[in-house]
């Protein structure tokens, strides 16, 4: 089962984004196998943003995602980070589509209120930086012959 690593951001946290974003996944049938809700640390967003640490923009990523509370979250299914990347609409709010979670709470790239891993690589790299192997449950659900 694919694996995919979910973050909602400080932005998210405080504007109290947290349930109706978690309620799209859910409705949407992909399985939660891990959530917390942390304060990141810079080591942890260094590690996180660390194909962007040559970029102007870098110390900006670090700074928001340490500014506040975030929840973590790591989601598994079939095609998990298509489906989520897709929820979740394109960085730059302005060309994310509206029905998108960027597209419909989110007004500005830097402070965009969620990330999700692009790719396996990127996912088997960046859920380690949030969970041990044993904080991730390993289940089934109930209506799953119904989803997939």
């Amino acid at each position: 089962m694919e694996r995919t690593l979910v973050v909602l951001k400080p932005g998210a946290i405080q504007r109290e984004l947290m349930g109706e974003i978690i309620k799209r996944f859910e409705l949407k049938g992909t399985t939660i196998i891990g959530m917390k809700l942390l304060h990141a640390t810079t080591e942890q967003a260094n590690r996180h943003y660390a194909v962007h640490k040559e970029k102007s923009f870098f110390p900006e990523l670090v700074d928001y995602i340490t500014s506040g509370p975030i929840l973590a979250m790591v989601l598994a299914g079939p095609n998990i980070i298509e489906i989520v990347r897709l929820m979740t609409g394109k960085t730059n709010p302005l060309e994310s589509a509206p029905g998108t979670i960027r597209g419909d709470f989110s007004l500005n790239t830097q402070k965009n209120l969620i990330h999700a891993s692009d790719s396996v690589e990127s996912a088997e790299y960046e859920i380690p930086i949030y969970f041990m192997d044993e904080e991730l449950l390993e289940y089934h659900l109930l209506n799953e012959s119904s989803i997939y």
